[in-house]
């Protein structure tokens, strides 16, 4: 008898144990399909994709509020083209309150591209956080429709290292389309690091606001800008590289309706390079705020431009930067031109505000390709001397 009630004590046990890790499995909603990859991943699902599967992006995918996506090392994502019949926008978009964990790594950097091989083929990833900007709370981001803005700069979104985004930029019309990575009001409280763009029909990469910092981050062939930060974007960017982007390599900006609006813009950048630029390779626009930048190799501007290397529109036109630059809110150190003419150097007002030398590094090898820069990453045209 005793050992019947032995036995069947063991068995109960056992089955409330498997009751109890049962309980404890997370049951999503959302399922992901990779060959029909779009939809609403909603809150408490906690997403992970399989690296061993291409996902085709068949419209938009919103993490919403509350919910996690994980996509490990290697995973490929690939936008599907629109037709006729399938007008659907193909994106990746971030609520605020969710996260993202892109965990590339320098060998199997997590691929985010477009069946198309040709700039604007897609949108991008959009990252929505509750990070502090000038141009309020609760704004609807220009692309994705969502969110942001907030009073928590320290907000987290999660963590993007090991990125390729390729062919994005899709455009709705000439005041809204996509950049590679768009970051709406994102928090310090998130990582990202280690992010290529390559081929955007926009800009590259651009911080709306918010506290993020950007480390290793490089954008190749953009048809607008290649990095650019706005709307009182707080941060630290360091290793930047912008190459051959059509307009400018660096923009910064303070508020495009309102130069003077605080809190001001207040960026520190360190180790740049930025090279073959169609237009502006170094723009200060929109009150600018304040801007520091320490360590840069810049040249290549294409022969078609008659801008400056380092430029503001002026006073007529922009006033607040120029009371930016006054105030000493703008300053250039260790700066190394490459094949620059005196004349091409820099605006008037900027001349006491900048200072050379022949020992800068930029991003960490001049115009060479940066030890930091894995070959799994590097997508510069292999048919230039530049960052090979």
């Amino acid at each position: 008898m005793k050992k019947l009630f032995l036995s069947f004590c063991m068995i109960s046990a056992l089955i409330y144990t498997g009751c109890k890790e049962d309980e404890n499995e997370q049951t999503n909603v959302f399922n992901p399909d990779a060959a029909d990859f779009q939809g609403d991943i909603p809150a408490g699902d906690d997403i992970t994709l399989d690296a061993s599967k291409t996902y085709k992006l068949t419209g938009a995918l919103i993490v919403k509020e509350g919910a996690t996506l994980t996509i490990p090392a290697g995973t490929v994502i690939s936008a599907t083209p629109t037709s006729e019949t399938d007008t659907q926008v193909r994106y990746i978009a971030v609520e605020r309150g969710a996260k993202i964990y892109i965990n590339g790594s320098s060998s199997q950097p997590v691929v985010m591209t477009s069946d198309v091989k040709a700039s604007s083929s897609w949108g991008g990833l959009v990252v929505c956080g509750y990070g502090i900007t000038n141009v309020g709370t609760n704004v609807e981001a220009e692309v994705s429709g969502l969110l942001y803005g907030g009073d928590n700069n320290a907000d987290n979104s999660g963590s993007i290292k090991y990125l390729r985004l390729e062919y994005t930029g899709y455009k709705y019309s000439d005041t809204k389309e996509f950049n590679g990575l768009s970051m709406f009001g994102v928090g310090s409280g998130t990582t990202v690091e280690y992010v290529v763009s390559y081929k955007g029909g926009d800009d590259g990469i651009e911080f709306f606001g918010g506290a993020v910092n950007g480390k290793y981050l490089v954008s190749v062939d953009s048809e607008d800008d290649g990095i650019d930060f706005a709307d009182g974007w707080s941060g630290t960017g360091e290793n930047w590289i912008a190459y051959n982007s059509s307009k400018s390599g660096i923009e910064g900006s303070n508020n495009g309706n309102d130069g003077a609006k605080t809190p001001f813009t207040n960026a520190t950048l360190k180790n740049l390079t930025v090279y073959g630029m169609g237009e502006k390779p170094f723009y200060f626009k929109e009150g600018t705020g304040k801007v520091t930048v320490d360590n840069i190799v810049i040249g290549g501007l294409k022969a078609t431009s008659t801008h400056k290397y380092f430029y503001y529109d002026g006073e007529t036109k922009d006033a607040p930067t120029k009371a930016r630059i006054e105030a000493g809110d703008v300053k250039i150190t260790n700066v190394k031109y490459v094949d620059v003419t005196e004349e091409q150097k820099f605006v008037s007002e900027l001349s006491s505000h900048i200072t050379e030398s022949a020992t800068a590094t930029g991003a960490g090898n001049g115009t060479a390709k940066p030890s930091w820069l894995p070959d799994a990453l590097n997508k510069v045209n292999a048919n230039t001397n530049v960052l090979n």
